[in-house]
C-alpha cells in the first residue's frame, strides 16, 4: 500500500531531526513525507536543508493555517493523488524499526479497518500475570496484564466513577482509559479512538471527513474528537506490534494554565461528540469526576515541588468549568 507520512510540527527542529532519522532506518519506507511547519523562525527550515531525507516535501504554513488541526488538513489537501494511507507523527516520537511494516500489515489483515493506531512502548507500565490473576484496588488489569493505578483511578472505583469500558473505548459520561492501557501483548484490538500523533487512517476517510479546527493551537483531545468521528463510519484497530517512543518535548505547548482550561472544556466538546445527549446519570458522572480531577490537581501544590504549575493548571481546570454555565463548547 503507498502511503504518506505528515509530521506537523512547531518551534522543535532537533526533536523532529531524530524522529526522521528513525524513520530513515524503516523496514518500510514512506512513499512521501510531509512536513508542515508552523515555527515562528527558520530553525526547522534550516535544519532540514542540512540533512537531506528520501521523499521530503517541506511546507512553511502561513499564520492562516498554524495550529495542530490546520496544519494535518493543510498536509492532507497536499498529499500525492495515488497514496492510500496517511500516516500521522507527533514530532517528538521515536520509532522502532518495523513500525510502518507492523502498522501498514495491519490493513492486510484487517481490510474493513478505515484507521490503524500505533502504540507507545515507554509510556506502558505493564506486567504480565496471567488469565487468573484478582487485582487489586490500585491496580488495572485487562487481558492477563497488570500495572498500577494512579491516585485519581483509584479514587474514581471507590466513588464509583471508573470507566466501564476497556481501553481506547469511550464511556457514555467520557473520562475513559486511553490506548495507553493496553498491554504490551503484540496484539492488535479494536477501538474507537487513539492518539493522534501516533496515527494512521486510509485517504479516503478523509473524503468524508477533516480535523477540527475548534481545536486550536496545541489541540488538546483533537485525537479523541477525530477518531471519535471517524469510528462512527467503520472499525478502528490499535497494533501494540507498531512501536515506537514518545518523549513530550516541553517546547511548542501551553502554559499550564491554558492546558487546565483546555482539559475541562476541550473535554466537555469531545464527551458530547460521544454523546450529544447524556442522560442526567452521565451528566452527573461527567460533573463529578470533573471536580474530583480538580481537587486532586489542588492537592499536588502541597504534594509536589512544581507547586506553581499546580496551582495555574488547578486555576485553569477551575475557570473552564465555570465557563461551561456560560459559554459551552460549540
Amino acid at each position: 500500500m503507498k502511503f504518506s507520512l505528515i509530521i506537523c510540527t512547531y518551534m522543535r527542529p532537533k526533536p523532529l531531526l531524530q524522529l526522521l532519522q528513525s524513520v530513515q532506518e524503516q523496514t518500510l519506507y514512506a512513499d512521501e513525507i510531509l512536513i508542515i511547519d508552523g515555527s515562528t523562525n527558520l530553525e526547522t527550515e534550516l535544519i532540514l536543508k542540512e540533512n537531506h531525507f528520501k521523499n521530503l516535501c517541506y511546507f512553511a504554513v502561513p499564520l492562516e493555517h498554524r495550529g495542530l488541526t490546520k496544519q494535518r488538513n493543510y498536509g492532507i489537501e497536499r498529499v500525492g493523488k495515488y497514496m492510500e494511507v496517511i500516516c500521522f507523527l507527533d514530532d517528538d516520537t521515536i520509532l522502532e524499526r518495523d513500525y510502518f511494516e507492523q502498522l501498514l500489515e495491519t490493513y492486510q489483515i484487517y481490510p474493513e479497518a478505515l484507521a490503524v493506531g500505533g502504540y507507545i512502548t515507554n509510556e506502558s507500565q505493564c506486567e504480565f500475570v496471567g488469565d487468573t490473576y484478582h487485582p487489586k484496588i490500585d491496580e488495572f488489569y485487562f487481558d492477563g496484564w497488570k500495572r498500577k493505578d494512579g491516585s485519581r483511578f483509584v479514587l474514581r472505583k471507590k466513588l464509583g466513577l471508573d470507566s466501564d469500558c476497556p481501553p481506547g473505548y469511550y464511556s457514555l459520561y467520557s473520562h475513559a482509559r486511553s490506548v495507553a492501557f493496553l498491554p504490551p501483548s503484540g496484539k492488535t484490538y479494536k477501538v474507537e479512538q487513539f492518539m493522534g500523533g501516533v496515527s494512521s487512517f486510509k485517504k479516503s476517510v478523509f473524503n468524508t471527513l477533516k480535523f477540527s479546527t475548534y481545536f486550536e493551537g496545541y489541540g488538546l483531545y483533537e485525537d479523541v474528537d477525530f477518531t471519535l468521528r471517524v469510528s462512527k463510519l467503520g472499525q478502528l484497530y490499535l497494533n501494540t506490534a507498531a512501536k515506537l517512543n514518545h518523549y513530550h518535548a516541553d517546547s511548542g505547548r501551553p502554559n499550564q494554565y491554558k492546558y487546565g482550561k483546555m482539559v475541562v472544556r476541550n473535554g466537555w466538546y469531545v464527551w458530547r461528540v460521544k454523546n450529544a445527549k447524556p442522560s442526567l446519570n452521565s451528566r452527573i458522572k461527567w460533573h463529578s469526576i470533573t471536580i474530583l480531577l480538580i481537587v486532586i490537581r489542588f492537592t499536588n501544590i502541597f504534594t509536589t515541588s512544581k507547586k506553581k504549575e499546580a496551582f495555574t493548571e488547578t486555576a485553569g481546570r477551575i475557570v473552564g468549568w465555570w465557563s461551561l454555565l456560560f459559554k459551552k463548547p460549540k
